[in-house]
């Protein structure tokens, strides 16, 4: 039977959200006084993290909502928030009897953009229904839309990943040395994975390589200690002659190199000289 929630004067209801980031890791949070336990995930009592203006409709528009709420908890650091651990992550949001744990969930999205101020934060959420808006007919490009290793593209990851590890950092240029010797040069549009130290689980794109190390696209405010673990992923600049002659790959191009443009229409003959 499916319960009436708020039907009694007075019930054991509290609110719950819980996080699952995209790097596997999982956090549960309650307006509870007391940690809860459901669902295989610890909800941790956080009275100050309540969500306010939960939207629903009946039609295709997107659902809204928002979070906001005091940094309590060492599992939700601005660092973290900072390095976009957080960004993208699916959301539920819903409320819980405290007594049976009986539940029922409220919102369903992911984290659009977080906020941190004053040592509390504000994250916008987007409902599942944004999803619908998304355009599914691929078009036409000179270069290549598939992934590179991924769908489409259909080459073996592994074939094209290195681990290695950190000889230093360099905070001004962002941009780190590695310990093993590898042409780096085929790294440029690729990524880097940390394995471990403070950055772990973060991804970060490549975008040159000067003088034996490799430049990040995303700064870095905590540089990580020499030693850590990396794993490297080559990158492709997308152009049909680089997945010809560099992965022998041309038969899975997703593009249209040589399909006229829109510019054609207004081309006219010049006169013979």
């Amino acid at each position: 039977m499916t319960r009436t929630w708020f039907s009694q004067p007075l019930e054991c209801v509290a609110t719950f959200w819980r996080v699952a980031r995209r790097d596997g890791v999982s956090l549960g949070f309650t307006t509870h006084d007391n940690d809860l336990w459901f669902d295989g995930v610890l909800h941790r009592a956080a009275p100050g993290m309540v969500p306010s203006a939960i939207r629903r409709s009946a039609d295709f528009e997107p659902d809204s909502a928002e979070v906001q709420g005091a940094l309590s908890h060492d599992s939700i650091a601005a660092s973290d928030l900072a390095l976009g651990r957080y960004d993208g992550a699916a959301v539920l949001i819903g409320v819980v009897d405290w007594e049976s744990l009986e539940r029922h969930v409220l919102y369903r999205g992911s984290i659009g953009t977080v906020a941190e101020e004053a040592g509390a934060f504000t994250a916008t959420l987007q409902s599942r229904k944004a999803e619908l808006q998304r355009d599914p007919v691929p078009r036409t490009s000179p270069s290549c839309r598939a992934v590179f290793c991924g769908p489409g593209c259909n080459l073996s990851a592994s074939r094209f990943s290195r681990m290695a590890r950190l000889l230093s950092f360099d905070p001004p240029g962002n941009c780190a040395t590695l310990l093993e010797p590898l042409p780096l040069q085929g790294f440029v549009g690729g990524h880097l994975r940390w394995l471990d130290g403070p950055l772990a689980g973060t991804t970060m794109g490549i975008v040159a390589a000067q003088g034996g190390a490799l430049v990040f696209d995303t700064p870095i405010d905590l540089p990580p200690p020499p030693g850590c673990a990396v794993l490297l992923r080559e990158g492709c600049d997308r152009t049909l002659a680089t997945c010809a002659a560099r992965f022998a790959n041309a038969v899975n191009f997703q593009g249209e190199p040589f399909l006229p443009g829109n510019d054609l229409v207004t081309r006219y003959p010049s006169p013979a000289q």
